[in-house]
This record gives structure tokens, sequence and C-alpha cells, in this order.
């Protein structure tokens, strides 16, 4: 008696969680006044905003180069990129400082730190930074060249404390996990983080965020030991009641490349886990002034080891209701999560056609097919990640795990087919 109880507490649990995530990641699709409200709204021709771009590059001699010009290539007039090196990364050093000698623009800053990460590197920009408004970006970033004007008007026109600009992975076809990260992204910056904008409460994603400079140093920068320094922000930023502004155009995103394999995924995952870990331990969320806001902030930042918890227990208890004698009714009510999984597969195929359809590529059959076979692997990988990030701050162990990035996102000839194709009806 008491194993089913717990079987149909945990099913109905699971059920309700994974209803709310779902509801939640359809936000922006729930009435074409709501889509259409997540977009940048048209410049006004006016510029009183400067900007102080922040390109933080480690190991990325491969990619830095292309991502300084296309800033370069702003059509916006006042702004200045600077790039932050090691000290111990010559190569890298060496391709910013030949940007920084071609354009005055640019700016090269050493970060002298003997333990590395990006947090660090970012604050040791700071005090050089002379905007109005500092932006981050990350090496590999595709910017557009009109991304900047539409950033100043949102400030001018809504008065914000921050923008979050679009963020999209592009090189889906690369590899079946591929397929699936660039679709999180896609639900992640289209949808659910107007919902978290609406709410009060938002974790920052990691670039193509504009935050005002007075702002930035009143916060003390980033936190220089968070593994998820954008989110720490966004939630410090957040609960003292700073306003964000978050804005997704697919023609204004920031196209970037998804990890180049399984064990860089489960280590960037990894990263953001233990990150969110470590800004739902400091608890700067609990200054939220709603005890709705902080429900949000809770459930939030443990949403990925939810989600690994579900990816595992959903298996386990359909198995339950197969093989076990259980009550009817509580067999029925184990199923209820694997019917929001099914649900939730739906709109993932639906989400991938209008993902093809938005940015020009032509998803094919075999993609949806990779989708949903690759699902239930994606959850395992999702699993690991989390109690990777568990065990990894239990032990202390919070050094950064770089990911490298070779310019998929940019080189491929599969992607350059696929972006001049037009998606099929």
């Amino acid at each position: 008696m008491l194993t089913s109880v717990f079987i149909a507490v945990v099913s109905l649990a699971l059920f309700w969680m994974a209803a709310f995530t779902l509801w939640w990641q359809m936000h922006a699709w729930r009435t074409p006044e709501v889509l259409a409200s997540t977009r940048f709204s048209r410049p006004d021709g006016g510029e009183h905003v400067s900007f102080s771009l922040l390109l933080p590059a480690r190991h990325e001699q491969a990619v830095l180069d292309h991502t300084i010009q296309r800033l370069l290539e702003s059509t916006h007039t006042d702004f200045e990129i600077i790039v932050i090196v090691g000290h111990d990364d010559p190569e890298t050093s060496e391709v910013a400082e030949r940007a920084a000698a071609r354009d005055p623009r640019v700016r090269v800053v050493v970060d002298t730190h003997e333990k590395k990460n990006k947090p660090k590197a970012m604050n040791t920009a700071l005090p050089h930074c002379r905007g109005d408004v500092v932006g981050v970006f990350d090496a590999e970033d595709q910017v557009h060249p009109e991304l900047l004007a539409h950033v100043d008007h949102a400030f001018r026109t809504t008065g914000a404390d921050v923008v979050q600009g679009g963020v999209q992975l592009i090189n889906f076809h690369s590899s079946w996990y591929s397929l699936r990260n660039c679709l999180e992204y896609f639900f992640w910056f289209r949808s659910r983080l107007h919902l978290h904008a609406q709410k009060g409460f938002i974790p920052l994603g990691g670039n193509t965020v504009f935050v005002r400079t007075d702002v930035l140093r009143g916060a003390d920068g980033w936190d220089p030991d968070c593994l998820a320094e954008d989110c720490d922000l966004g939630v410090r930023l957040s609960s003292v009641g700073k306003k964000v502004v978050v804005a997704y155009d697919s023609d204004m995103v920031t196209k970037e490349e998804t990890p180049g394999s399984l064990m860089s995924l489960l280590k960037q995952r990894t990263r953001w886990n233990q990150g969110f870990l470590q800004v739902y331990r400091k608890k700067d969320w609990r200054q939220l002034p709603t005890f709705g806001q902080r429900l949000l902030a809770r459930y939030t930042l443990t949403t990925p080891f939810l989600q690994a918890f579900t990816g595992l227990i959903i298996p386990l208890n359909v198995a339950i209701a197969l093989f076990l004698d259980v009550p009817v009714g509580i067999a029925f009510i184990t199923f209820l999560p694997a019917v929001t999984a099914l649900v939730t597969f739906v709109f993932e195929v639906v989400g991938l056609h209008d993902f093809g359809k938005q940015y020009g590529l032509r998803v094919r059959f075999v993609h949806y097919v990779k989708l949903i076979v690759g699902g239930p692997f994606y959850q395992v990988l999702l699993a690991g990640a989390a109690v990777r990030a568990v065990w990894r701050e239990q032990r202390g162990r919070n050094d950064w795990e770089l990911t490298t990035h070779v310019g998929a996102h940019l080189t491929s000839a599969e992607a350059t087919r696929d972006l001049r194709e037009d998606v099929p009806a």
C-alpha cells in the first residue's frame, strides 16, 4: 500500500511539474499579441547610448578575429570593443593585438589571474569600460550589424537597466544532440525568458546581455567564483528590483555553435548546473518581494536536477505499471508523466519546424526522427551532468571547464547550403 501511495505521489508531482514547464516553455506562442511583443521594436534613428563590448577570449584564436570583424561592422557609431585575453595565452593575444592595431575601437586587456575564468576576466575589464552600457559577447559569436541600434532604442524607450537579446545555436545538422541543443536555445530565448522578465525574476543569458555600466558597477560586477555568473547577475539584479527587458528577433539573434562533442556538452552542462546550484545556495533570490517570484526562483534554479530526475523516473514508472502488480488506478497514474512527455515531443516537432522556418534552414524528415529518438538519450546526458555537478560541488571543485569552439556555425558547407534553402511546407 505504501509503495502504491509513493508511486502515485511521485507520478502526480512529475506530471504537474512537466505540465507547468511545458506551459512556460510555450509562453511566447499563446497568442499572436504575446509573440509580437517579444521582438525588438524598430529603432527611431537616434543614438544616445554608448557601448563597451566585452569579449573574453581564452584559447579562441580560431574564431576570435571573425567575431571582432562582425562587431566592427555594427551600424551604431558609438562603441568600443574590449578583448580580454589571458597572460598565458599568446596565440589568442596575437589575434587580439592584430585587431587592435587595425582599428582604434578595439582595445586589449590582459587578465593576469592565475586561476582563470570568465567572470574574473570581465571584472578585470570593467574598470576600463567607457560606455554607458556594458555588453557581453563570446569569442565565437556571429553578431548582427544592427543589433546595437536596436538595443540602444530598447534602453531609451523602456527605461531598462538590462536588455537581454537573443542567442541561437544554429548548426542543428552537426549531430543528433546538436539538434536538441539548438531547439533548447530556441525555446529558452524565444519564449521562456520573456515569461521570467514578465514575472520580475530572470537568470540572464551568458552573452548578448547589456547592462547599464553604473548598475553593473553598483552590483560589484560578476561573482568571480560562480560557474554561472550570468545567472547569478540576473538573480542579484532581479532581487533588488532592476528592470530587465528581453527581446528576441530571428534577424537580430547572436548565432553560435553547439559543443563539438558529447563530453564537451556534458562538461558545459555540468558547469551550468553547478552554477545554478551555487546561485541557489547563495540565497539572493530570497530578497525577491513576492512569494510567487521566490517560488519561481526556487523552481528555476533547481530545474536542471528536476529535469534529470524526471528523465530517469518516467521509464521506471512505466516499467512499474507494466510489470508490477499494482491497482489499475495507480497504474494509470504512473502513465501521466509519460503523457506530458509525449505532448512535449509534439510541441518540439512543431518547434523544430518553426525554428527552421524562421532561420531559412532546411529541416528534413531525418531531423525529426533524430529529435524524437534522441530524446531519451539526451535526458540521460542531462541526468549525468546534474549528478556530476552535485558531486563536484560537494567536493569543492569549481574549476572552469572551458568549452572549445571551432566555428561550426561559420564554416560548415552543409550549414551554408541549408541557410539558402527554403523550409518545405
